[in-house]
């Protein structure tokens, strides 16, 4: 998923990027960072559709508005800027996530469920609401992006009308994406570049959508995201109604014991007993769990019902992973560039009940626009 950031201005004025790695206040790999909070429980379970107390473990990206209803959270792009998106309060170290939900319509409109992390590993889901038949899959390591055919796209019922459980099975050896509890894509670890590319690192879910197809979105964005988004057919909603976690290694926090990025360099921060006492654990070994085993083969990408993924040559862009990542001025980004993809029309859908506050910009941002991030404040606040 690409980055995702609300501009407080008066025109509120949007740049976007796309789908790889996004944005970092600290890289562990760079300097001395932070811990990072864990999931100390072994699994979450959110079920949005008994309203906003499922968010206690979720904080919204500045401006964000949610609502809820019997479908869930509603993520509604209803004018030009707006990009709703929320990221768990804590990390996993490997792991399971599994979110039911329904995409939003409309062209240029981009649903994501991404997994990032601080040092720049991502696991990506999403959907172009111009293409009512396929689902993105991508990964990135480090923020590389020194190739551009990661990406890889599935065939999915209709998933802006139907709800649809997508999974991320995540470990040390592999990576698999799921749907509807089929096996569509497997990642092996030696596959990305010898381990190199491969994510590996604790993880915070991010969850929203955007307009790539918005007024200021780069070209090479724009026709990656299925052209631009006609506002006078907002709203544009994508739909949660559960967010499943389970956390392969649970932990109060995660600490990068070197700056090589490897999941061997982790220490696990568990708290021994109620005294506040810290037993710290370096891995050692992998927790493999087992899945579907059913795999479905990947479109043709050179037939009509596949998006394009081609790059566009001189169309660069930001990659966006959440608005969430860009909580501070001092943000790092990797660049990529966009793959081009034809629009299909879809229908647009609309939310219901209101309850949660603000409205966020956002969008893939050009190398550019880099220079103004650095005057924006995106403060997040918990649901």
């Amino acid at each position: 998923m690409r980055s995702q950031l609300a501009i407080a201005a008066a025109s509120l004025v949007v740049f976007p990027s796309v789908l790889c790695q996004t944005f970092t206040t600290c890289d562990p790999t760079k300097k001395s960072c932070p811990d990072d909070p864990g999931l100390h429980a072994g699994s979450l379970d959110a079920d949005f559709t008994r309203g906003s107390g499922a968010n206690s473990s979720f904080s919204a990206a500045a401006y964000t508005t949610l609502t809820y209803g019997n479908n869930g959270a509603e993520f509604t792009i209803a004018k030009q800027g707006q990009a709703p998106t929320i990221q768990s309060n804590f990390y996993i170290f490997f792991g399971m996530i599994s979110v039911t939900m329904r995409a939003a319509p409309g062209t240029g409109i981009v649903s994501s469920v991404v997994l990032q992390s601080d040092d720049l590993d991502e696991i990506d889901w999403e959907w172009l609401g111009g293409n009512s038949a396929t689902v993105e899959t991508n990964y990135f390591g480090k923020g590389t992006t020194t190739v551009y055919d990661r990406a890889i796209y599935y065939p999915v019922s209709d998933p802006q009308d139907n709800f649809h459980t997508y999974a991320i099975d995540w470990t040390a050896d592999r990576i698999q994406w799921i749907i509807d509890g089929t096996v569509v894509r497997t990642l092996q670890y030696g596959d990305a570049n010898e381990g190199k590319n491969y994510p590996q690192t604790p993880m915070i879910l991010k969850m929203g959508n955007w307009a790539g197809g918005g007024e200021g979105q780069p070209e090479g964005t724009i026709e990656w995201a299925g052209g631009k988004t006609d506002f006078s057919k907002a709203p544009f909603t994508m739909y949660v109604k559960n967010v499943q976690i389970t956390n392969y290694y649970p932990a109060s926090s995660y600490s990068f014991n070197d700056a090589s990025g490897s999941w061997q360099s982790i220490r696990v921060n568990t708290d021994a007993s109620s005294d506040g006492n810290v037993s710290n654990i370096t891995m050692s070994s992998t927790m493999s769990t087992s899945s579907t085993t059913t795999s479905v083969a990947p479109l043709d990408q050179n037939t009509g019902a596949a998006v394009a993924v081609t790059s566009t040559g001189e169309s660069y862009s930001v990659n966006t992973a959440s608005v969430s990542a860009l909580n501070s001025g001092s943000a790092m980004v990797a660049t990529t560039q966009v793959p081009a993809a034809t629009a299909i029309g879809s229908a647009t859908h609309s939310g219901s009940q209101a309850t949660q506050a603000g409205s966020s910009g956002a969008g893939r941002l050009s190398i550019g626009a880099l220079a103004l991030l650095s005057t924006v404040g995106l403060g997040f606040w918990v649901l």
